[in-house]
């Protein structure tokens, strides 16, 4: 008889910074109707979050969001979607526990907001991949420009995306099993 080594059920983040799509690419994939912790964005987040760039936007999660995705029988991938805002990081930690692997989202317009994010994975030695979330359909950089902008290495795959689409939203979470799998392949002396 033999064992799976694939756990029946794999934790995923969806993470990055404030306003990038991290709440619609869970919602986008999710089976099940996805568990959102979305408020309105009050006058007391004045001069403390920035809406620069994404003045539009009128909610902000406060906690996670949770979505789940059977990919077979004996395999549930759980989606985890971080707070944007750094005031809300620090639950960060506890929703990174156990996880196989994160999606960082980046948005082009403000490129920056993903420092953190990629910065808190790579420290962790957490396998991750870049979501570049082309809002409206504009691409305004090629993969190959958001992996010199954020300093990525090779191994790091990137893809162009817009997470309202289900598709898109999956070709980055393939991207991502792809990396987990090769990584854990590399790591056993096999070859993918």
């Amino acid at each position: 008889m033999t064992q799976s080594l694939v756990p029946g059920a794999v934790k995923i983040l969806v993470a990055g910074g404030f306003g990038v799509g991290k709440t619609t690419m869970v919602g986008s994939v999710s089976e099940i109707e996805p568990l959102s912790t979305e408020e309105r964005i009050t006058q007391a987040s004045v001069g403390v979050d920035s809406l620069d760039g994404i003045r539009d936007k009128a909610t902000t999660t406060v906690a996670m969001d949770f979505g789940r995705i059977t990919i077979r029988d004996d395999l549930v991938l759980y989606l985890f979607g971080t707070p944007g805002q750094f005031r809300f990081w620090f639950m960060w930690d506890d929703l990174a526990l156990g996880a196989l692997g994160a999606i960082v989202l980046a948005d082009t317009r403000r490129l920056e907001s993903s420092f953190a994010a990629v910065d808190y994975f790579e420290q962790r030695g957490v396998p991750f991949a870049v979501g570049v979330n082309c809002f409206h359909g504009r691409r305004e950089a090629t993969a190959e420009d958001v992996r010199a902008a954020l300093d990525l290495d090779e191994s790091v795959p990137v893809v162009l995306c817009d997470v309202r689409e289900r598709a898109s939203s999956k070709e980055v979470l393939l991207a991502l099993l792809d990396r987990v799998r090769s990584g854990a392949l590399a790591a056993a002396g096999q070859s993918a």
